[in-house]
């Protein structure tokens, strides 16, 4: 991980380092070849691919109801346990999100109103290359779940057995449509379908750059589908001051550093003592994690900063729009409003990334690659979407008419105009 000065730093290096790391114009080409083949062959040409990717060698794709059902009996109580307290936390905070609808008269006689329905058929795709990830499948389906989705599917790369412990996350969440897949060529199942797996209206869920090139492919076909947002590897930017445990710090930056080689840690701090001492840090705990290869790999893709001040360290934050943030400070609470991007936020010492990912209750399924500065994260209108109402009484569309009647002139427009003419002349 390198070190860097703001002082001693110009705008053009600056730019470059907070640089996200980018799919390569071959990769991208390969998950275009890979979506094509599916949109045209289906099932077939992604079990091809899921040998050749994920290694699977399985007869079925899908998990059968009577291996979702057994999971529970191959944990241990405190694996359930864990598991149980997450999906409490997560669906208590997720409950207040569901919006309410509302109708109003904007006008006399003129009633308008806005109701949401549930997104009928949705996919959710989890993470599985390294490691099971039951924490995704949580965040997903509850509020897929309480949003009143129809159809929920989940996709997972697996070799052959899942682990049991996403398949008990999946039947505390009611979902029984589970499939041995994943990658570009897993995107590219669930957005086309086939003859035995129905297509889905929209996909949710993080991935590697191949996933996030596929979901993207597939959300600008006609024939494909939505997704949740263009997110990417996962990221962490960590804003420290002088108060700051190193060891914490440290900690933090690493956990978010074993995600994969393409994740990106940040650290923005105005103490050199504190950028120094969390350095010394990172190459102590890294040798006692099992990822440490793939830390390794990450860290290039890293840097800290030294800054002149938090205020700078918050401007610079919002600039690249971490997907998560971490004020290891103080004083954290003066620096609230000034919060601008960021997919979740983690105030103080004794809240790490690690809290958020898997059981404080808030979403872990954020935007990256800066699109915190226009998405948010995952929640329970994600699986929704709004319909509105209107209704106009005689005497409402009679004062309303001669606006309308106008702007569709204006904008030459006469058969809009005509829709309103023709009802003007009637009598009532």
């Amino acid at each position: 991980m390198k070190n860097y000065a703001m002082k001693n730093i110009s705008e053009k290096k600056l730019e470059k380092l907070f640089k996200r790391p980018e799919l390569k114009n071959e990769k991208l080409s390969l998950v275009q070849n890979i979506v094509s083949d599916i949109k045209k062959n289906g099932l077939k040409a992604a079990l091809k691919y899921a040998q050749k990717y994920d290694g699977f060698s399985g007869g079925n794709i899908k998990v059968s109801e009577k291996e979702i059902e057994n999971s529970e009996k191959l944990l241990d109580g405190g694996s359930k346990s864990a598991i149980q307290t997450a999906f409490r936390n997560i669906k208590k905070f997720h409950l207040r999100q569901f919006p309410l609808n509302y109708e109003m008269e904007t006008g006399k006689d003129i009633f308008c109103s806005r109701e949401f329905r549930p997104i009928e058929n949705v996919g959710l795709y989890i993470p599985g290359g390294t490691a099971a990830l039951p924490s995704t499948l949580l965040m997903l389906g509850i509020p897929a779940r309480i949003a009143g989705c129809k159809r929920i599917v989940a996709i997972t790369p697996v070799k052959n057995k899942l682990n049991p412990a996403l398949l008990y996350a999946a039947k505390l969440c009611g979902i029984n449509e589970i499939y041995k897949i994943g990658g570009a060529h897993g995107v590219a199942l669930l957005a086309y379908g086939d003859k035995k797996i129905k297509k889905i209206d929209k996909i949710f869920g993080p991935g590697n750059q191949y996933v996030t090139a596929a979901k993207s492919l597939v959300s600008i076909d006609a024939g494909g589908c939505a997704i949740d947002m263009p997110a990417g590897p996962s990221e962490v930017l960590v804003i420290a001051d002088e108060s700051a445990n190193p060891e914490y710090v440290a900690a933090d930056l690493l956990s978010q550093a074993e995600h994969g080689a393409d994740s990106q840690v940040i650290l923005l701090s105005a103490s050199e003592q504190i950028i120094k001492e969390v350095n010394r840090q990172i190459k102590i705990q890294k040798k006692r994690m099992p990822r440490e290869n793939i830390i390794d790999q990450s860290l290039k893709n890293s840097f800290s900063l030294l800054v002149e001040s938090v205020s700078d360290a918050i401007r610079l934050s919002n600039r690249y729009a971490p997907e998560h943030l971490i004020l290891n400070m103080k004083n954290y609470r003066k620096y609230r409003n000034q919060i601008i991007n960021a997919g979740s936020v983690f105030f103080g010492p004794y809240s790490p990334e690690s809290l958020g990912d898997y059981a404080s209750g808030t979403n872990h399924s954020l935007p990256t690659y800066g699109y915190a500065k226009v998405y948010g994260g995952i929640s329970v209108e994600s699986f929704m979407k709004s319909i509105t109402f209107q209704s106009a009484g005689v005497k409402g569309f009679k004062k309303l008419a001669p606006a309308v009647i106008k702007l569709a002139e204006i904008e030459k427009l006469d058969a809009h105009a005509n829709a309103i003419k023709v009802r003007m002349k009637d009598e009532y």
